[in-house]
């Protein structure tokens, strides 16, 4: 297999490689082949995301909830004395 040298890492990705092999107990050398591989789309890893995507359209009306949201946005004049 060919080997690499890369010059130039930012210390923040230099932090973030590291942090990632200590937190996995790997080494530097596979935490990196692991983000570059990922980073090319080179695995069959689904990607996981952290939206709301999946949730958008799915709204489902009904009238109990909105009469429960209603009352709490009534104002009760006696708190306010």
């Amino acid at each position: 297999m060919p080997q690499y040298t890369i010059r130039n890492v930012p210390e923040t990705v230099d932090r973030s490689l590291r942090e990632e092999a200590r937190r996995h107990g790997k080494s530097l050398n596979e935490i990196a082949v692991e983000v570059l591989r990922r980073g090319l789309g080179l695995t069959d890893d689904v990607p996981r995301y952290n939206d709301l995507d999946d949730l958008a359209g799915s709204w489902v009306a009904d009238p109990a909830v909105d009469r429960a949201l209603e009352e709490q946005d009534r104002i009760d004049p006696e708190l306010w004395e």
